[in-house]
């Protein structure tokens, strides 16, 4: 077994902080996606911007911040920071 292997941390989403970043980051984008997907679901308008959303960009709204918290949350699991060793 090499020396990386024996003594690495174990997989989870707080280990470090760049994966405690990465959660936050994640759990963020997908509470703005159910934001976006509620607001075009409602046809209303978007707080401080006044964009009027219909079904299909809430929807797409929706399928994007839900895509980049997929992907922050595969972060916060899976990779390490690398430069601080």
């Amino acid at each position: 077994m090499t020396n990386s292997t024996a003594n690495s941390n174990g997989i989870g989403p707080f280990e470090s902080r760049f994966q405690t970043g990465a959660a936050v980051l994640s759990a963020v984008c997908f509470l703005v996606a159910i934001f976006l997907g509620w607001t075009g679901y409602q046809e209303s308008t978007l707080i401080l911007v006044g964009t009027e959303l219909n079904i299909v960009s809430g929807m797409a709204g929706l399928m994007l911040a839900g895509f980049f918290g997929v992907v922050a949350l595969i972060a916060a699991f899976y990779m390490e920071p690398g430069f601080d060793h």
